[in-house]
């Protein structure tokens, strides 16, 4: 389980490629499809690289008074970078786009999380 606040809390677990953290029995703080997907990894089956923002965060945020913590900035970089290392494209590159898709996850399913999916 990642550690409630600091500078070396772990706020993002990457999966895809050859770097995968989490795995099935880390649903709590990974969400299910977070798990799920660390495991596909860890397993070896193929899946797109990615990575999971805890659910942790939901709770810092709020003990943030709505703001994130600023080490939070650094790790979302570092996922996108393993994502575009690992997939071969650039975010925001025109002529070799990353593509990428926003799901939600959480322990268990909540009313109104599409909307915030959505809206994002």
């Amino acid at each position: 389980m990642a550690k409630k606040s600091g500078k070396n809390t772990k706020y993002i677990y990457k999966f895809g490629g050859k770097k995968t953290d989490g795995d099935a029995k880390m649903k709590n703080l990974l969400g299910g499809k977070g798990a799920n997907l660390a495991e596909m990894g860890m397993l070896g089956i193929p899946v797109p690289a990615g990575f999971t923002i805890t659910t942790e965060m939901c709770t810092v945020y709020y003990k943030m008074n709505r703001k994130y913590p600023k080490e939070l900035d650094a790790q979302i970089k570092e996922g996108i970078k393993h994502i575009e290392a690992t997939m071969g494209a650039k975010f925001g590159d025109k002529k070799n786009p990353l593509l990428v898709s926003v799901r939600s996850g959480a322990r268990i399913s909540m009313p109104g999380m599409m909307d915030t999916v959505l809206n994002l």
